[in-house]
């Protein structure tokens, strides 16, 4: 993410961390990288500082586990954990540290924060890596709009301590010292499309597919659901515009797209989630945490019903999890991608640019 780079050499990076033919381990290439990666450093010493400020513990959630999530469209590595008789069981490398995270509420932590490894297959490109890092954190007993306030706070530590004041991804800017902007999903649709969205949603949150279609026009594929054309009008029409001067805060997601999240009260048609933008960069996702645990079974089956559908698997639910899900208070969490906060802080061209040893 960064145009006028405090990378000396931008480009984008091949599968292993290689810049054109020269690899990441490359002497030179490394000199060229290593200011980004102090930059790096410097971010994470000044996130850790402002968390601690806040009251918050740090946790190290394990990466094995035995579900990955269960969002349909979430693909991950799987491995076989053997015991001593050498009879085997899947496991999952995580695709975030949530369910663990969340066991910990139910046990009684309150305020808590990981810099965790998480892994995503199927992923790879300038802001996607196989195997990254993910800032979470969740507040015990807080409205998920303190997650806006400390979203804002992060911006501006990241950039003071990569020493700039702006964030940038190729030729947009953001200032990361300006209070972010906050507008509902369905009102950005509205004025990037003039489409109404509520109008395609029930009361209940069931969603109308063809209602939507209609209003997409030829966007809308003869095989695409309700959420694949919701999907493709945001990455067409709102999410490039957002983050642009100042972050936006894309809120108020309708239901059917917050597998994880409370429904808004009063209104079952939307959910308690947002996302952070920074120059149309996708940086955090928010939820107001579902603690129901009838409803979360529902929503993961839907998921992994889906999933099965569309890409022939299913992942098992985390028995585990869904029983903490009774103990746990309610809470507000949220997941930031903490190389692409990097990335834009640093002016860098992309996310390995950023890891200190890009994924294989």
């Amino acid at each position: 993410m960064g145009r006028a780079s405090a990378y000396p050499k931008s480009g984008g990076f091949a599968r292993g961390g290689h810049m054109g033919d020269t690899p990441w381990w490359d002497e030179g290439r490394h000199a060229d990288r290593r200011p980004l990666l102090l930059a790096r450093n410097r971010i994470v010493a000044a996130v850790r500082d402002w968390f601690a400020a806040e009251g918050f513990t740090e946790v190290e959630p394990a990466g094995l586990a035995v579900s990955p999530g269960n969002e349909a469209h979430l693909h991950a590595f799987q491995t076989l954990a053997l015991d001593d008789a050498g009879g085997a069981a899947a496991r999952y490398l995580h695709t975030s540290p949530e369910f663990a995270m969340k066991k910990l509420l139910a046990a009684g932590e309150t305020r808590i924060f990981a810099l965790s490894k998480v892994w995503r297959n199927r992923e790879r490109g300038p802001l996607h890596a196989s195997e990254f890092t993910m800032l979470e954190w969740y507040r015990a007993g807080a409205p998920y709009e303190a997650l806006m306030e400390d979203c804002a706070a992060i911006l501006s530590r990241a950039a003071e301590a990569a020493g700039s004041g702006v964030l940038r991804w190729r030729s947009a800017e953001c200032d990361p010292f300006a209070a972010p902007e906050r507008v509902a999903l369905h009102e950005a649709l509205a004025a990037a499309t003039g489409i109404d969205l509520l109008a395609t949603i029930r009361d209940d949150g069931t969603t109308d597919r063809d209602a939507l279609a209609a209003a997409a026009g030829p966007m809308a594929a003869a095989d695409d659901d309700w959420s694949d054309i919701l999907s493709k009008l945001l990455v067409a029409h709102v999410e490039p515009r957002l983050g642009h001067g100042r972050a936006t805060v894309l809120d108020r997601y309708p239901a059917a797209e917050a597998a994880l999240a409370r429904r808004v009260p009063g209104d079952p048609r939307l959910a308690e989630r947002f996302e952070l933008y920074a120059c149309g960069v996708e940086l955090a996702n928010g939820f107001g945490e579902l603690t129901d645990p009838a409803e979360q079974r529902a929503r993961f089956e839907a998921e992994m019903d889906l999933k099965a559908a569309r890409y022939g698997e299913r992942y098992p639910l985390d028995e585990d999890f869904l029983a903490a899900l009774s103990a746990m208070p309610p809470a507000s969490g949220i997941a930031l991608g903490f190389d692409r906060l990097v990335t834009l802080a640093t002016g860098a061209p992309g996310v390995e640019a950023v890891m200190w040893t890009p994924p294989a």
